[in-house]
């Protein structure tokens, strides 16, 4: 049986998620700046919960972005360090997917469109359809003015809005939605679904290129000497 963890720092949210015999336990905390210090001792908490050492693991997941540079930093320095120990895999999981992943397991939504509020008057932006249970991309990820959001040129039927993008920009966002939740940040347990879809297809990556999405340029991007 497969066993893999994930874990995300990518927003406010700090999460883990483990699979191990086919069931799946979790840890989630709302705790704006105070992942650096929480990541670990939840991983430690949670494989002691279950019984697994981590050499049990066959990969890690983690949320590659978008989202807050330093939480994404963070997710990435702890399973690059975890993965090259174990000499495991990883596999990296798109922040907005996992967010599409969670609208559709609380809200049963079968077509999301995703948005995190990215500061700056921005959304971080991505629309996801589900395909056999798996929350599939439409189109690209980007970073844009809450105004320039749109659904795909093919879209049809009903869309869920999921994330704080639509807390904080919903006025501003001119795409019509059956239903959104504002408040929704990404999951670990999300993540960890998708992560198990990529497992099977062969898309674990090693350890070094564990590398951040951040989607804004001028953020990921070393400014030019003066």
């Amino acid at each position: 049986m497969t066993t893999l963890l994930a874990l995300d720092t990518a927003t406010e949210a700090c999460s883990v998620a483990l699979l191990h015999d086919g069931r799946v336990l979790s840890h989630y905390e709302v705790i704006p700046r105070l992942h650096a210090q929480r990541l670990l001792p939840m991983i430690k908490e949670l494989l002691d919960q279950a019984g697994v050492p981590l050499a049990a693991l066959d990969a890690i997941a983690f949320g590659r972005g978008p989202g807050a540079f330093t939480g994404v930093r963070i997710a990435i320095g702890v399973v690059q360090g975890l993965a090259f120990a174990l000499d495991r895999p990883v596999l990296p999981v798109s922040n907005l997917a996992a967010l599409a992943q969670r609208a559709q397991r609380e809200h049963g939504a079968q077509q999301v469109a995703a948005a995190i509020d990215a500061r700056m008057d921005e959304v971080y932006w991505g629309c996801y359809r589900a395909e056999q249970g798996e929350m599939r991309l439409t189109g690209i990820e980007a970073v844009l003015p809450p105004e320039r959001a749109s659904l795909p040129r093919d879209a049809a039927g009903d869309w869920f809005g999921a994330g704080t993008g639509w807390g904080t920009y919903a006025a501003r966002i001119p795409v019509a939605v059956s239903g959104q939740d504002g408040a929704m940040l990404p999951h670990a347990e999300d993540l960890l679904s998708l992560a198990r879809f990529a497992w099977a297809r062969g898309e674990a990556v090693v350890a070094d290129q564990a590398q951040p999405v951040y989607l804004r340029d001028q953020v990921a991007t070393p400014k030019a000497a003066q």
